[in-house]
């Protein structure tokens, strides 16, 4: 017979506090090591590898991005019936409608076709920062460096990456903490982007082009397509989960770059380690490190029912940690190669559908890094973003390195 969870005998732990992350960090992977299982003081952090798969794959366990308005108090109804036309958070038969309509779109051989255009955006933005040789990476590079990419996806001219860089940053208040605030900032800017995007979708249909957009319009099953406002949503949530992701992924990878000089002189000699590098920057150091979900009903697992509405929060940083699908789990090695995959991308039905564009991003970005700053380090204190943010790394990054690559 299954144990209530709340009674059963777990540790205690927070949410997040004045710890650094290097702290938290050695506290998630202590714990796991302990217990696969926590009681927080909105529900019950997973730990394990394993654990955290098999929750994320189970697909009574939903998603809880609709919840951030709920949970910040916010009942507004514009807000909520967007909400539940987002991908990020659907759930069930239209849910994997939508997947099964898009999946196509975000295919290897798409993301490969933009790997140039990356590798042109990153040299440019990497161009006066290495005339100098000295800068902060986070402001120079992480900051610019995905609108270009997202623009280029979606068909969208060079003459609007700064609109969509201030799109990015309106959207992405519904992250900050205070949804009452800048509830209607995010929603003006949410329709900024679909008036755009409805112009655009209507361009493409008269005349179709190798982008993103044209793929949607003709994706097509059983007669099933999306809709001008299925497409405008898809927009906003690339839009949102391609960008701060990127940014933040790329500033958590070069700071460990920088203090692991070792490694990116490996990557300067064997670029085609790349691809390698970049899983195990995602790994050490994730910039996404956990998410969270809830029973949509009373559900078993492990002999312990979870009643309806009980919160998990599944945590990246341990399950990519764990030793028992890890060798040497804490030390960071571009050459390993490993068959359990990391957490970073979630896993089940919501897994990111943007991965080969964001490991493309990545291995790109990386390459470029290393060939130009083949002797950098840091030039002073790093500061970060808190520990609380979902999506986490440095809000400022300091480096040196000799000039003139």
């Amino acid at each position: 017979m299954a144990t209530l969870v709340a009674d059963v005998d777990m540790p205690e732990v927070g949410l997040g506090g004045d710890e650094g992350e290097d702290e938290r960090r050695e506290a998630l992977i202590g714990l796991a090591e302990r217990n696969w299982i926590a009681r927080t003081p909105l529900g019950y952090v997973i730990t394990r590898h394993a654990d955290v798969t098999a929750m994320l794959r189970d697909k009574r366990w939903f998603s809880a991005i609709g919840l951030i308005a709920q949970m910040q108090g916010v009942d507004d109804p514009e807000w909520n019936r967007r909400s539940g036309q987002n991908i990020l958070g659907m759930e069930g038969d239209e849910h994997q409608r939508l997947r099964r309509l898009v999946g196509p779109a975000f295919t290897p051989k798409a993301a490969e076709r933009l790997r140039p255009f990356m590798a042109e955006v990153i040299d440019e933005l990497l161009n006066p920062l290495c005339a100098r040789g000295h800068g902060d990476f986070v402001t120079e590079v992480c900051e610019p460096y995905p609108i270009p990419i997202i623009c280029e996806l979606l068909g969208a001219p060079r003459d609007d990456w700064e609109l969509f860089s201030r799109l990015a940053t309106d959207i992405f208040r519904v992250f900050n903490g205070n949804l009452a605030r800048d509830l209607h900032t995010i929603m003006a800017a949410q329709d900024e982007m679909g008036a755009y995007m409805s112009k655009l979708i209507a361009e493409r249909r008269a005349e179709p082009r190798d982008d993103l957009l044209s793929d949607l319009i003709a994706a097509e099953e059983e007669g099933d397509r999306l809709t001008t406002e299925e497409m405008q949503s898809l927009a906003n949530a690339v839009l949102l989960a391609g960008t701060d992701t990127t940014r933040n992924q790329l500033a958590c990878a070069v700071e460990l770059f920088a203090r692991c000089g070792d490694q990116l002189r490996l990557l300067r000699d064997e670029p085609s380690l790349a691809p390698l590098a970049a899983e195990e920057v995602m790994r050490h150091f994730g910039a996404i490190r956990g998410t969270a979900r809830y029973a949509s009903q009373n559900l078993v697992y492990r002999d312990i029912e979870f009643p309806a509405s009980t919160l998990i929060f599944p945590s990246f940083t341990a399950a990519n940690h764990d030793e028992t699908q890890f060798d040497q789990p804490l030390r960071f090695d571009i050459t390993r190669r490993s068959s359990a995959p990391h957490m970073t991308f979630g896993s089940g039905i919501h897994y990111c559908l943007g991965a080969f564009l964001a490991r493309a991003e990545l291995q790109e970005a990386l390459k470029a890094v290393a060939k130009r700053m083949p002797d950098l380090r840091l030039d002073g204190d790093v500061e970060w973003k808190p520990v609380s943010n979902g999506i986490w790394g440095p809000s400022t990054l300091p480096i040196r390195f000799t000039p003139g690559h």
